[in-house]
Parts: structure tokens; C-alpha cells; sequence
């Protein structure tokens, strides 16, 4: 992980010390570094600058407002999936026009809210919501830039809670629908049509299924040319791969090859959607040891993390590897299973982890949590959120602060009958 290096045995982010952050805040939490978020975002800017291609941050992957902030400052956009996505992306400073609204399921209300805030596109993914958003942007007398969202049927090789381009999923239109909505689209009034998008799923390890889906779209580009419509954008998702174990993910020139050999010469405007390739090895996971525990077959290492601080190993079998903060060589090593406290067989972290013998209090860093860690977090067995910190050369800010056991509580309300 760039950024995340051992100084004299102890380990450090950026110019600060973990061990010195866990003292001041407590564990666990998250730990961002600014200067691995700005390099992830330059590599894959430069990547597709000769393509005349725009970055829109995918806010669902870590959608802290300083984490969007410091993409905004790079020039990035913003890619929503919901009006509490649109109101964060706003707030840290990306205007309206730079924002993407996408999702399978955008209610009315939040249609209304994008389009008073002038969104610059919606990702368009059924009859019906182009029926509703034709409906409310005649009822506000505001005009929808939109793009049709093509389900292309390619399997992305990915894992099958994260697919999302094949016929069966819930996502997009087929290639025909697309066209005859698009058509449909270009007779409504205040309903702008300028392309179409496509994504067809996240942490891809291979471009096979990105060239397959460009392909086809660049084929229904050039038949509705063919049939007298201006197509000016297409919107390619997100959905590179980051290296979490022994994956070799192609790095963002590569990806950029297969756009421009499948799109290249179409003269489109194209946006990009990446969320954790900008994040997803910016950030760790903090945690402090509570015990070990010996059984017959297993040596478990209790932290006090847990699942639902971290869900993606239990709600994807995802891997992340986990270091000792303090890096004594000196101990042998041995297998261990790194669990959290939460009352489910499920609340696995990490497996067959090679790690030294530990003793409680001993700090341990769960890598390349970056991405879909504190944003999936939860309060399950009324544990607290779990604090965000984000690291800047020798600077450290608390950006999210652990909320008490009494702002937990004073979000439920008692009924009057008790």
C-alpha cells in the first residue's frame, strides 16, 4: 500500500504514526492518506486524458465529505446513487453540472432535488423512470440531460454481489430497449438525450468484459448516428480492479487502450466512474488486540473490530491482509484468525493470517479498507461507528469524530403509551 511504511519498527501514515493516532482516538478506526488518494487520481487522469475523458468520483465508495473534497480539488466530478450522495457531493464542493445521478431506483423526490440543483446527468434505466422524470421536470419547467443505461450482458468475472451487467441483473435496459427509449427520450420536451452508459460491475481484474460491453455500445452509438440522432457522451462506469491479495489488476494505460480501440474514433465526450481505485488502498483499518484464544483446531485473534465495521469479508468472502502496527521480527510467527466480538460465526475479519504471538492492547491494521469499509458500517449490537481520520504529510484530522453511547440512544424515539 503506497503512502503506509514501517519507520523503526513502527507503522506510520504518511508522516504520522499509527500508533500515536490510536492513542488520541482510540480504536478502531479508519485512517485515509490525502497523498495516496491525489496519486490514484493522477495516475488514472493522465490514463485517459488523450480520450477526452472526465473523472465522477463514485461516491459509494467512501463518501466521507473531506475524502470527496480532496477529489473535488483535483478537478473530479461526482457520480450519486442518491439525494443523500447528491447533497454530500454539493456540500464539499462539486456543482451541480459535475455530478452523475445514477441508481436503478431514484425516487421522485430525490429526482426533484437533482434537477432543482441542475445535476448534469441522469443515468436513465427504465421506461418508467424516464415517464417520472418527464413528469416533474415539466411540473419544475427544468430540462434533464440524460444518458439510457445499457444492461450490454457481459459477465465481468467478478464476484456475483458486485455484477452488474448481465441480463439477470436488475441494472440497465437491453441494447434494443435502449435504443427505443433513447428514441422516445428525444421527442419530450424538457428531456435531453446526449448518450448512453454502461457499467457493468466493481473490482474487475481482467479487460476482456470491459472491451466486450464497449464494444456493443459502440455499436448502437453508430446505428442510432445512422438513423439521424446526435450521440455525444457515453458514460463508462467505473469497475477496475485493485490488488487486495494475489491479484494482478490491469492498471489504468491498459484500460484506457481498450477504450480507445473500442471507442476511439467515435469522437465522444466519455465519462469515467472509478470509486475504489481511488480509495481502496488510501485507507486501513485500525484495530486493537483483546485476547487470544487458543482451541483444539484454531488460534483466533479477538479484536475490537467487527463485522459490522467492516462487512465486505463477511458479505463478499473478500480478503484483506492484516500487519502488526509494531513490526517485531523477533517473535515467531504462526497462523491466526482475526475475529470481532459480535455475537455471529460470520464476524470473521481475516483467516490463516500469519501474525506473531499478540497480547491484548496490541495494535493491528486491517489494509485496503478504503473503499466500502466506513460507509457499509452499521450499528449492529448498538456498536458505535467507527471514526475516520485522514492523514496529510505530517498533518492528521478526526473527519468523522466516534459518536457517544447518548447520541446513539437519542436517535430513538419512545411512543407516549410507555
Amino acid at each position: 500500500m503506497k503512502h503506509f511504511e514501517y519507520r523503526g519498527g513502527n507503522l506510520f501514515a504518511e508522516d504520522v504514526s499509527i500508533a500515536e493516532v490510536a492513542t488520541n482516538v482510540g480504536t478502531p478506526f479508519y485512517c485515509y492518506s490525502a497523498s495516496t488518494i491525489e496519486q490514484n487520481y493522477e495516475i488514472f487522469s493522465r490514463a485517459i486524458a488523450p480520450l477526452k475523458g472526465h473523472i465522477f468520483y463514485a461516491l459509494k465508495a467512501n463518501s466521507n465529505q473531506a475524502v470527496i473534497k480532496t477529489l473535488a480539488n483535483l478537478g473530479a466530478g461526482a457520480d450519486v446513487v442518491s439525494e443523500g450522495e447528491t447533497r454530500r457531493a454539493l456540500a464539499a464542493g462539486i456543482p451541480g453540472p459535475k455530478i452523475i445521478f445514477s441508481g436503478v431506483g431514484k425516487t421522485r423526490s430525490e429526482i426533484k432535488f437533482a434537477l432543482s440543483e441542475g445535476i448534469g446527468q441522469f443515468n436513465v434505466e427504465s421506461e418508467n423512470e424516464l415517464k417520472f422524470l418527464d413528469e416533474i421536470s415539466r411540473e419544475i419547467q427544468r430540462t434533464a440531460t440524460i444518458a439510457i443505461r445499457i444492461n450490454p450482458d457481459v459477465e465481468a468475472k467478478t464476484h456475483n454481489k458486485i455484477s452488474t451487467g448481465r441480463k439477470e441483473d436488475k441494472f440497465g435496459i437491453s441494447i434494443d430497449q435502449a435504443k427505443s427509449l433513447f428514441v422516445q427520450a428525444a421527442k419530450l420536451e424538457l428531456i435531453k438525450p446526449i448518450g448512453f452508459s454502461v457499467h457493468i460491475g466493481s473490482q474487475l481484474t481482467t479487460l476482456k468484459p470491459f472491451r466486450e460491453a464497449f464494444s456493443r455500445v459502440a455499436e448502437v452509438v453508430r446505428l442510432m448516428r445512422k438513423e439521424g440522432f446526435v450521440v455525444s457522451r457515453l458514460d463508462l462506469g467505473g469497475g477496475l480492479g485493485i490488488k487486495y491479495q494475489q491479484e494482478q489488476p490491469p492498471n489504468p494505460k491498459e484500460y484506457a487502450s481498450v477504450v480507445s480501440q473500442t471507442l476511439g474514433g467515435l469522437n465522444l465526450e466519455l465519462a469515467f466512474e472509478p470509486g475504489r481505485f481511488l480509495v481502496g488502498d488510501a485507507g486501513v483499518l485500525v484495530t486493537s488486540v483483546l485476547q487470544e484464544k487458543l482451541t483444539s483446531t484454531k488460534r483466533f485473534v479477538i479484536v475490537d473490530t467487527a463485522m459490522n465495521d467492516l462487512i465486505r469479508p463477511t458479505l463478499y468472502q473478500a480478503f484483506h491482509n492484516v500487519i502488526p502496527v509494531k513490526n517485531n521480527k523477533r517473535y515467531s510467527m504462526g497462523p491466526a484468525e482475526i475475529v470481532g466480538p459480535v455475537c455471529e460465526t460470520g464476524d470473521l475479519l481475516a483467516s490463516n493470517i500469519t501474525l506473531p504471538k499478540l497480547s491484548e492492547g496490541d495494535l493491528l491494521v486491517i489494509e485496503t479498507t478504503g473503499a466500502y469499509g466506513a460507509v457499509m458500517a452499521s450499528t449492529y449490537n448498538s456498536r458505535l461507528l467507527v471514526p475516520e481520520i485522514l492523514v496529510n504529510r505530517n498533518k492528521h484530522c478526526i473527519i468523522r469524530p466516534r459518536p457517544s453511547y447518548e447520541m446513539l440512544m437519542a436517535l430513538d424515539c419512545m411512543p407516549d403509551w410507555l
